[in-house]
């Protein structure tokens, strides 16, 4: 028989928080109270308290399945997010996954986040007039891969939210059209409407540039970064993520997803296609995967 553990206070706090604050999507909140659910039952066994677990402990948990890649990359991420939000919560003294030190990309390719980790982040702001700016850069950057002088440039003429574009000047002063996505759409749409006008104080001057800082003036690129940086901690990410984090997971998850190599290229405003073929070796593990399960004489039995 099968003894399920009495709930654990702090995950299903944590749990009500990812679901009913962040808007999380069901599927990826249920993701999450597995995983930690897993790692509870996992403490458990050794008598120790989900908040009183060292790094070790994490370490021991992670080590213990015999787990896919990405399988663990999510649940550390699901654990990173958890101590870290107990951590601004006061509830724990340190963080036990500051030490797990994290996967590290192959030398010379750039650190990408898994999908499940960008939903996380893009979970994070909330609904008042910077958080719903915050929603807005940070799906922005993700959903259409730009450089982060290129988003604090973007004036207002700028986003065409009923065609769904973007329009930037990056290096060299080309100018590229980019796709953005519904969420990013509906992201924008809000802040327009219900974010914006009120950053500075409702009916004062604003600056022309789409994004504006508290004060309603451009938000500058050092701005920006302290923005990704503080949700990338509060969902418990490692401190390396940045803007060009999101660019390369946007650049990573198309070609994953099937997008053409050329495509992509456009869409990044790389002069040279080898600039953009370094993402074809950082997908290479996941087009290992497909391949293992799609080919005949890869599968085994």
């Amino acid at each position: 028989m099968t003894v399920t553990p009495a709930p654990d206070p702090a995950l299903s706090a944590y749990v009500r928080a990812l679901r009913l604050e962040q808007g999380l999507a069901e599927a990826s909140v249920e993701s999450y109270r597995r995983d930690l659910a897993q790692l509870v039952l996992f403490l458990e066994g050794r008598g120790i308290a989900l908040l009183s677990a060292t790094t070790e402990d994490i370490r021991e948990f992670l080590a213990s399945g015999v787990w896919r890649p990405s399988t663990r990359a999510r649940k550390t991420a699901a654990i990173r997010s958890f101590y870290g939000r107990c951590l601004l919560e006061s509830q724990i003294a340190a963080d036990p996954t500051k030490g797990l030190g994290g996967t590290r990309p192959e030398s010379g390719l750039p650190r990408t986040l898994t999908v499940s980790e960008v939903e996380g982040l893009l979970a994070g702001p909330k609904t008042d007039p910077a958080g719903l700016r915050d929603r807005a850069l940070l799906e922005t950057l993700y959903g259409a891969g730009l450089r982060a002088s290129e988003a604090v440039g973007l004036r207002l003429q700028d986003i065409d939210l009923d065609v769904g574009f973007v329009r930037t000047v990056g290096k060299g002063d080309k100018e590229r059209v980019v796709p953005v996505g519904r969420k990013a759409v509906e992201a924008l749409r809000t802040y327009y409407q219900r974010g914006r006008p009120f950053l500075g104080g409702a009916g004062t001057l604003k600056a022309p540039e789409l994004f504006l800082n508290n004060r309603g003036r451009r938000l500058s690129r050092q701005g920006l970064h302290l923005i990704v940086k503080r949700y990338a901690r509060q969902a418990g990410l490692p401190e390396d993520v940045s803007a060009h984090t999101l660019r390369h997971s946007f650049a990573t998850h198309l070609l994953e997803g099937g997008a053409d190599l050329r495509a992509v290229q456009e869409m990044l405003g790389h002069a040279d296609l080898s600039t953009t073929q370094i993402y074809t070796h950082v997908s290479a593990a996941h087009l290992q995967k497909v391949y293992r399960d799609a080919h005949p004489r890869a599968k085994s039995g």
